[in-house]
């Protein structure tokens, strides 16, 4: 199992290197203008193909291959795409699907993916895990949502309507690494780490001088249930 695991890792390096480092901005540039007909859109697939051939070794030329092709593709028809958020994730996850299906097929037999597909189902403590996870994500928030609506209102009538908009969005996302971050403190028991995020936290969100109440009081309210729902979702899932 040693040797698969470190044929995967190889594979996830070869596509960090060549994706995030090994790629100028420049390259980049030239593939959302000339798309298919960019040069380096293909000397791109070819570093990513050759990295990865050089780490897993020379026998696995068809994987290789592969990832020239695919790579090629995926970064293709990512260059006709606007550059944002969830385009990047889609292009990464198809990335990643190539990776772990060339693993798959080259190490992976049928009768042991029936076993740990059974062991997966089975397994009480992990699907404890992906629900407490998934908790604290969107549906924590749509519940803290609803319980800081009055104060949330008071601040839409009372402020610049597009500064509250970005405040709540905001506050969504750093709400959901907040409420994650807070979830695997507890589930390691650090405890007292939990206390150093919710100090800096204070500090950089309750500094401003000139805030109104009625921000201030949804910032708080906000803060203490989010982190509450937490606390609770990992003692929980003790």
């Amino acid at each position: 199992m040693i040797i698969e695991e470190l044929w995967l890792i190889k594979l996830l390096i070869a596509h960090l290197m060549t994706d995030f480092i090994l790629q100028p901005r420049s390259w980049i540039e030239e593939r959302k203008l000339k798309h298919f007909n960019s040069g380096k859109l293909y000397l791109h697939g070819g570093i990513t193909a050759l990295v990865a051939w050089l780490l897993i070794g020379w026998q696995y030329y068809l994987v290789a291959i592969i990832i020239f092709a695919t790579h090629t593709i995926i970064d293709g028809w990512k260059s006709y795409q606007k550059d944002s958020t969830p385009y990047f994730i889609i292009d990464q996850l198809l990335h990643l699907i190539v990776i772990f299906a060339c693993w798959y097929f080259s190490f992976i037999e049928w009768k042991d993916t029936l076993m740990s597909w059974k062991a997966f189902t089975n397994n009480l403590p992990l699907w404890k895990l992906i629900a407490g996870f998934l908790f604290v994500t969107y549906p924590a928030g749509i519940i803290i949502g609803q319980f800081t609506k009055q104060w949330s209102d008071k601040i839409k009538q009372t402020d610049d309507a597009e500064k509250t908009e970005s405040l709540v969005n905001a506050g969504k996302w750093i709400g959901i690494a907040e409420r994650v971050i807070v979830l695997i403190l507890v589930i390691q028991g650090q405890y007292a780490a939990i206390g150093l995020l919710v100090t800096a936290k204070g500090i950089i969100r309750f500094a401003e001088k000139d805030r109104q109440e009625s921000k201030t009081e949804y910032l708080v309210i906000g803060t203490l249930l989010s982190i509450g729902l937490a606390i609770v979702t990992g003692l929980m899932i003790h």
